[in-house]
C-alpha cells in the first residue's frame, strides 16, 4: 500500500539540511557551505521556485549546486535527505521533484537482488511527485529500467551540472503532470463506460412472450451524458394472458432520482407478477417510495394499464400522471378519461387510486408518456405544448402513416424542434399496438 503523503508544513532549515545547526566556522568550511545553501534556497521574488528533494547518502559530496536558476527566472530550491526515513519526513506538498540516488541501500537495510528496490519504495511513498533517477555514468541499462518502473527520467552522476538538472527537473515535472492528467482522463472514460453499461442494463426488457401486442418505447434522459433519468416504464404479461404496462416519473433529474425510478420499476414488476393490481399495487409502491426516497418531499407520478387477455378492454389507474392517448381506426386520437386521477405516490398517507375500466375495441394503439413530452416550449415564447398540442401532433403523424418506433421517434424529434433544442426534462414514451 502506498504510504500517505503528509500535508504541507513548514520545514525548519536545520531539519531539512538547508541550514547549519551551529554558527558557521570562520574558515568557510562545510557549515558555512550549508549556510550559503540556506540563503540561496529563499524563494525568488521575480519568478517561480521549484523544490527538489535530493535523496543521497552523501549530499555534501554531490556535485549539485546549492541553487540553480534557469533563463526564465525559475529558481530551484534543494532539500536533502540522507536516507529514506529523512526523505519521508521532508516529503511535503511543496516538493515538485525527487532526485533519487539508485545506489542507496534497500529499504530497511534488507539484502535484495532487486537493484531498483529503493526506487520502487520511493514511488510508493510519493505517487504524485515527479522522480528523477541518479545513477553511475554509463549505466544506461539501469537508468532505462528505472524509467520503465516509473521514474520520469534518469541522470548520470558524473555528468550532472546545473543547467542539465534544471532542464531535467522541469521536464520531469511536466511529464508527471501530463501522465497524471492522462491517467485521470482514462479513469474517467472507464467510469463513464461502466456507468453507461450499468444504466443500459437497468433499462427494462418487456416480458410479452405469448402476446399478440406490439411494443415500442422511446427514452431520453434530461441529464447530460446520461442514459437513465427519473422516468421509468415496464411491460409484462402474466400467466392469465393479461398484459400490464406502466410508466412513471420521479420528481427531479439527478442520479438519486434515476436510482429510485429503477427501484420502483423493479418493485412494480415483482408485485405485478405476484398478482397485485390497481389500488393495492399502488399502495404498496407508495410504501416502497417512502422507505427508499432520500427526502420526504420526493414523489412520483404513475400510470398503470392492465389489458384483458382478449385485448378489447383495459383497467387504468392514474397517480398524478397524465392520461394515456388511444388511437383507433376511423376515429381521431384522444386521451383516455382522467376524472378519477389519484394523487402522486408519496404525497398523501392512506391515499386511494380508483381503477377505471375503459373499452379499447378490436384495433387500437395506446401511448403512455411522461410529462417531458408535453412540457417542452413551443417557439421562443413561454407557451408549452401541453396535452392538446401533443394530441394534435400525434393525430397528424398518424395521418401521415407513421406507426410503432417511427411514430415515437417522430414525436420526440418534433417536440425537441418545437422547444428549439434539447429538452431539460426526461422523456419516456411507450406504445402498445393491437392489430386485427
Amino acid at each position: 500500500m502506498p504510504v500517505p503523503v503528509p500535508r504541507q508544513r513548514a520545514i525548519p532549515a536545520v531539519e531539512s539540511g538547508q541550514a547549519p545547526a551551529a554558527t558557521p566556522a570562520p574558515d568557510g568550511g562545510p557549515l558555512k557551505e550549508e549556510a550559503n545553501r540556506t540563503e540561496a534556497a529563499a524563494p525568488n521574488a521575480g519568478g517561480t521556485t521549484l523544490t527538489l528533494l535530493l535523496i543521497e547518502d552523501d549530499p555534501a559530496g554531490s556535485p549539485i549546486l546549492p541553487e540553480l536558476r534557469d533563463a526564465s527566472g525559475t529558481s530551484i530550491r534543494i532539500r536533502t535527505a540522507r536516507n529514506l526515513t529523512e526523505a519521508e519526513r521532508l516529503l511535503t506538498d511543496d516538493v515538485h521533484c525527487i532526485l533519487l540516488d539508485l545506489a542507496l541501500p534497500a529499504p530497511g537495510g534488507k539484502d535484495t537482488e532487486d537493484e531498483l528496490a529503493v526506487l520502487r519504495h520511493v514511488l510508493q511513498l510519493a505517487p504524485r511527485h515527479a522522480v528523477l533517477a541518479l545513477t553511475a555514468s554509463g549505466d544506461t541499462e539501469r537508468g532505462t529500467e528505472a524509467v520503465r518502473v516509473g521514474a520520469q527520467d534518469y541522470l548520470f552522476r558524473d555528468e550532472l551540472d546545473g543547467r542539465l538538472l534544471s532542464r531535467a527537473i522541469r521536464y520531469a515535472v511536466e511529464r508527471k503532470r501530463s501522465l497524471t492528467t492522462e491517467r485521470k482522463l482514462a479513469e474517467g472514460r472507464m467510469r463513464a463506460q461502466e456507468n453507461r453499461r450499468l444504466e443500459r442494463g437497468l433499462l427494462p426488457t418487456p416480458l410479452l412472450d405469448g402476446s399478440s401486442l406490439r411494443f415500442a418505447a422511446r427514452y431520453r434522459p434530461g441529464r447530460s451524458r446520461a442514459l437513465l433519468g427519473g422516468d421509468f416504464y415496464d411491460t409484462v404479461r402474466t400467466p392469465d394472458g393479461t398484459v400490464h404496462a406502466m410508466i412513471g416519473d420521479v420528481c427531479g433529474h439527478g442520479p438519486d432520482e434515476a436510482a429510485l425510478g429503477v427501484e420502483l420499476r423493479i418493485a412494480w414488476r415483482a408485485l405485478t407478477l405476484a398478482g397485485l393490481c390497481g389500488d393495492e399495487l399502488l399502495g404498496t409502491l407508495q410504501e416502497v417510495l417512502e422507505h427508499e426516497r432520500s427526502d420526504d418531499e420526493i414523489f412520483a407520478t404513475l400510470c398503470t394499464v392492465d389489458i384483458a387477455p382478449d385485448g378489447r378492454r383495459a383497467g387504468l389507474c392514474l397517480a398524478g400522471h397524465p392520461a394515456p392517448l388511444v388511437a383507433r381506426p376511423g376515429r381521431p386520437a384522444e386521451l383516455l378519461p382522467y376524472d378519477n386521477n389519484g394523487p402522486a405516490l408519496g404525497l398523501l398517507e392512506g391515499a386511494r387510486w380508483p381503477r377505471m375500466q375503459v373499452e379499447l375495441g378490436a384495433e387500437w394503439s395506446l401511448m403512455l408518456y411522461t410529462d417531458g413530452l408535453i412540457e417542452g416550449r413551443v417557439g421562443a415564447g413561454g407557451e408549452r405544448l401541453g396535452q392538446e398540442g401533443m394530441v394534435e401532433m400525434v393525430r397528424r403523424q398518424l395521418a401521415s402513416g407513421l406507426t410503432g418506433e417511427a411514430l415515437l421517434r417522430a414525436a420526440v424529434n418534433e417536440v425537441r424542434q418545437l422547444n428549439g433544442g434539447e429538452l431539460t426534462d426526461d422523456v419516456a414514451v411507450v406504445l402498445l399496438d393491437r392489430g386485427v
